[in-house]
């Protein structure tokens, strides 16, 4: 009926906290980037190329820009946003086998 859909959307993915530690900051199990990443494959999905693209922008933004602390996931990043693209432009040029 799409409610579970809406619910699990607008609740973000947090991890317990270890034990003995302050329930106050909430520790999540994905990056914002991956959390975008996904977005852009499920509009992908539904065939909505325009939302596609502009996550696809913000995904570029986000890996562009001066990191703000070095982790070393850079070139997978990249790689990741690359690949992106690519699935981007060929569900956009789509060739018939049959013409």
């Amino acid at each position: 009926m799409g409610t579970t859909t809406e619910a699990t959307v607008n609740q973000p993915e947090v991890e317990a906290p270890p034990e003995g530690a302050s329930h106050s900051t909430p520790r999540y199990s994905r990056r914002l980037s991956d959390k975008i990443l996904i977005a852009f494959h499920h509009a992908c999905d539904q065939g909505d190329f325009e939302v596609a693209e502009q996550l696809l922008h913000v995904l570029e933004m986000m890996l562009t820009r001066r990191p703000l602390t070095p982790d070393g996931t850079r070139r997978r990043n990249m790689e990741s946003l690359v690949a992106a693209h690519e699935r981007l432009w060929h569900l956009r040029h789509v060739e018939t086998k049959d013409l």
